[in-house]
């Protein structure tokens, strides 16, 4: 479980096939280094990956093929930044909101533009998404706890403060990329659970 706080910006040392089902990611990493251990659970853009292989200041995970396919990773090459922020712990704080780090599906940035002192981010989630987007619901993008501010069918659209574009990846994007997106566990929950009681 995160928070979609991340923690610092790593950069892709290595992305290349290894295995019959998967690849090897190598990581650049600092912050996020401090106190992990082999076994350890890190959002990398979002999606929740185990800590396979420690360096002095590398992280290296597993990566299925079919993470792969369902997220923005197979653009990733060396030198792509990625987000980063190690799991929750019992004694931290929630600054953002609860996000499992599964990846419900790839978002397309339609805008990315400054307006005033803020960037105005708009993204086109898959058909059939837009059922989990509500104003001033959460949204995680990238692995990034933001605040949905528009929502036109499966298009919705947030604002984001310097801080943000300074301490992310989302600086580096440009409109046509894309994003791994992770919908409000809570939404979810609640549209598997309302049939049930509508019977």
């Amino acid at each position: 479980m995160f928070t979609g706080i991340v923690e610092e910006t790593g950069r892709v040392v290595q992305f290349e096939k290894k295995f019959l089902a998967g690849w090897r990611l190598c990581v650049e990493a600092r912050l996020v280094r401090e106190g992990t251990l082999e076994g350890d659970s890190i959002a990398v853009d979002g999606c929740c990956l185990t800590v396979v292989d420690l360096g002095e200041s590398r992280l290296t995970f597993d990566v299925l093929e079919e993470t792969r396919r369902l997220t923005h990773f197979s653009r990733l090459h060396p030198g792509s930044p990625v987000n980063l922020e190690r799991s929750l712990r019992f004694d931290g704080k929630v600054g953002g909101h609860f996000v499992t780090g599964h990846i419900d599906g790839i978002g397309r940035i339609e805008v990315i533009e400054k307006r005033g002192n803020d960037t105005y981010l708009s993204v086109q989630a898959p058909p059939g998404s837009g059922r989990y987007l509500v104003p001033k619901g959460s949204i995680a993008i990238d692995g990034i706890s933001l605040t949905v501010a528009e929502v036109d069918g499966d298009a919705f659209a947030v604002w984001l403060i310097p801080h943000t574009l300074e301490v992310t990846n989302l600086r580096h994007y440009r409109a046509g990329d894309s994003v791994n997106l992770e919908f409000d566990l809570l939404g979810k929950y609640v549209e598997k659970l309302l049939p049930a009681h509508s019977v």
